[in-house]
């Protein structure tokens, strides 16, 4: 069984204390008791390992033994996602958060049906952020994913003019993702449309040249996961 991994802001010192919400969450809701091993980390790349020492409603004592920093991954994986509806959109993020995506970017395309308002917006975001963070932790990430604001068509413009490698898809391109050269380093930016597809006024913001996966159409929500674990396979997974 692998190891639980919890959230700390604070890794300092040898005997460390994890209450609030990520505490309770140990001891009430996962019952870990003392002599379980569990790993800290603070999202940004550093942890600290140990064995529970002490346990109770409020949290657990964790008497760490071992440490270390993992490096952010290279290049970085920015994978903007058009806004699915129900179900698909948590399905998204949980599988984007576990294959390796370091940013998500929640998308209002134009085919996603999202009537943005304020109070809407930031509701949805929570709900991103939420999924992203539990599913950072499933998966053992050092690196929790980042879960940007929601996006416009030229908010993804700008991301796409910045990227060291676009990845629009669309399942009428010519060219496919297998014969693109992935670099070293720097920001891969894919983009995922929604269930509609990719309108003809979003195509000409983005003024690139779109590729396909294959002869098959993916649902927006697997589409991610799988152009992700190909370029993840030739870059960082090598």
């Amino acid at each position: 069984m692998s190891i639980a991994v919890f959230f700390a802001e604070d890794l300092s010192g040898d005997d460390l204390t994890l209450d609030g919400a990520e505490g309770r969450h140990a001891a009430v809701v996962r019952r870990i008791g003392p002599g379980e091993r569990i790993r800290l980390t603070d999202g940004r790349g550093a942890w600290a390992e140990g064995a529970v020492t002490a346990a109770s409603k409020t949290g657990v004592t964790v008497a760490v033994d071992n440490r270390g920093t993992v490096a952010a991954g290279s290049p970085r994986l920015v994978v903007v996602q058009a806004l699915p509806k129900g179900e698909r959109a948590e399905l998204a993020v949980e599988m984007l958060t576990e294959v390796g995506a370091d940013v998500i970017v929640p998308w209002n395309a134009e085919r996603s049906q999202f009537r943005s308002n304020p109070e809407r917006s930031a509701k949805t975001l929570a709900k991103w952020r939420a999924w992203a963070f539990e599913a950072s932790k499933q998966s053992r990430r050092s690196w929790f994913v980042e879960v940007q604001p929601i996006a416009s068509t030229p908010d993804v413009a700008q991301l796409i003019a910045l990227a060291a490698l676009h990845v629009v898809l669309h399942e009428e391109a010519k060219t496919t993702l297998a014969t693109l050269e992935v670099p070293a380093s720097g920001d891969i930016v894919m983009v995922i449309g929604p269930e509609g597809g990719l309108a003809p006024a979003e195509l000409a913001a983005f003024d690139v040249e779109p590729v396909r996966l294959g002869d098959t159409v993916l649902r927006t929500s697997t589409a991610g996961v799988a152009a992700a674990s190909a370029l993840l396979a030739r870059s960082r997974w090598t």
